[in-house]
């Protein structure tokens, strides 16, 4: 009498990494997921548990891993017998998915197992390898498929697109994605570009490698429902991780039905910036801190630029600067008369030509050209305009403070560009009394202008609203 074998769970587009600091935690969150993401039980992280008790809690339900430290997880190298005979414990306890290593041989035990539990099979490779073309050449047994590698540039991303639309078109389960922050746009774009699932970290937990995003951001940037005729937008520089752009610019992307997504894109080097451009088929940029002269002069445009876009790949770019835009509309509410202006980078220097193209006198002092408190005071100036990058961090003090308290007699307005409410520079305005356009104001208003471009000329196919959207 033979057993009738269940046939294999498909994966579900989100694995999320239960990277908790107790079994307790990690058990809420997993119960919490829902259908559309299945946990990753990561036996390496619980090393002190009975695996098989860790399975049952799940009732089943999860992805088995037992990580190598070589490969990023816990499990000392040199133990991998008994690594190996820890994942068999928790395969005896009926996983629907286990993560097997791309080389290893199937053990009896989990063949015996299949194809009621799903084999996953992975492999990390080291920095600078690529070989992802020849792995799918000769694929081993298994349901479904991971190949990790590391992003070294952020146009390296580009090199998973050809495999990745073999394995949806052949039919194969495949996740290809690249590790590290210039990774993240593997990431995002799994699905798109046609990877079959990506992976998470729990927006209760830590991330359990560089780059993984929390499971709300994916969520959010819909990068589940991400097909063949999305276009990629997003902001480039460094740092961009804390960018308000992809929450500002997704949702109105979604709500004009357009098939565009927008991403943080690493990048602090023009000449990488633009091989990016074409590698991932990018149509629109916001572009910040160190590339705004840099990047558009490398693409042909006079800067500095903080916007540029196309309709269409191979088409030439066009390019704005919304950051003058924004400014010249705050200035015109604000009362006239000589700023002060701190910061001589590429901030500076716009905010410097809208204020002489206002016709308000400006006073401008930077590192490399200081300026002496009673130059200030002499000067009078009725507003002050913080263009430095002092601000970004929380630790960051007010730039140049005996130059600020030389402008209190005779300020009356304050103006920044940083977007954290908390700055230094804000609290000395609030404090002085000083009506402030904060830097999230200023943010709004260039990024609405962005917004704008982006919708109407960037060629993201228009779609009808469906039941998920």
């Amino acid at each position: 009498m033979t057993c009738e074998r269940l046939p294999v769970m498909p994966l579900p587009f989100h694995l999320v990494t239960l990277t908790h600091a107790t079994w307790g935690q990690a058990l809420t969150c997993a119960r919490s997921l829902g259908p559309g993401a299945l946990p990753e039980l990561r036996l390496d992280l619980f090393p002190e548990a009975d695996p098989g008790d860790l399975v049952r809690a799940l009732g089943g339900r999860c992805l088995v891993t037992c990580r190598r430290q070589s490969e990023g997880g816990r499990w000392p190298d040199e133990d991998e017998a008994g690594r190996l005979a820890y994942l068999l414990r928790a395969v005896a306890a009926g996983p629907t998915w286990v993560d097997l290593e791309w080389d290893l041989p199937v053990p009896p035990e989990l063949q015996a197992a299949r194809p009621g539990v799903g084999l996953l099979r992975s492999v990390h490779v080291a920095p600078g390898v690529f070989d992802l073309d020849q792995r799918l050449a000769a694929l081993p047994e298994g349901d479904a498929f991971k190949w990790v590698g590391w992003a070294g540039r952020l146009g390296d991303n580009g090199r998973l697109r050809p495999a990745l639309a073999w394995a949806r078109n052949q039919g194969v389960a495949l996740s290809a994605f690249l590790m590290g922050p210039k990774g993240l746009p593997s990431r995002a774009m799994q699905g798109a570009w046609g990877g079959a699932f990506t992976y998470a970290a729990p927006d209760d937990g830590p991330a359990a490698a560089p780059g993984q995003l929390p499971l709300a951001t994916l969520r959010a940037w819909r990068c589940a429902q991400l097909g063949q005729s999305h276009g990629l937008c997003g902001v480039i520089g460094d740092p961009v991780l804390h960018s308000r752009g992809p929450a500002f610019h997704n949702p109105r992307f979604q709500k004009a039905f357009k098939n565009l997504v927008y991403l943080p894109l690493v990048c602090g080097d023009a000449d990488e910036a633009a091989e990016a451009l074409e590698a991932l088929g990018i149509l629109g940029l916001s572009i910040t801190a160190p590339l705004k002269l840099t990047l558009p002069r490398a693409l042909g445009q006079e800067g500095p630029l903080n916007t540029l876009w196309r309709r269409s790949l191979g088409e030439p770019w066009q390019g704005a600067n919304t950051d003058a835009e924004a400014l010249g509309q705050a200035l015109s509410q604000l009362e006239p008369g000589p700023v002060l202006l701190l910061g001589g980078g590429g901030v500076g220097r716009t905010s410097r030509a809208v204020l002489e193209a206002a016709g308000r006198p400006v006073l401008q002092a930077s590192r490399q050209a200081p300026v002496a408190p009673g130059v200030v005071t002499a000067f009078a100036p009725v507003g002050v305009m913080q263009a430095t990058s002092l601000g970004m961090k929380p630790e960051d003090p007010p730039p140049f403070p005996e130059l600020l308290e030389a402008a209190l007699p005779s300020a009356r307005w304050a103006m920044e560009w940083i977007y954290k409410e908390d700055t230094a520079f804000a609290a000395w305005a609030r404090q002085a009394g000083l009506e402030l356009v904060s830097g999230a104001a200023l943010f709004d208003a260039q990024a609405e202008a962005q917004s704008r471009r982006f919708l109407t000329d960037c060629a993201g196919a228009s779609r009808q609203p469906t039941a998920d959207s």
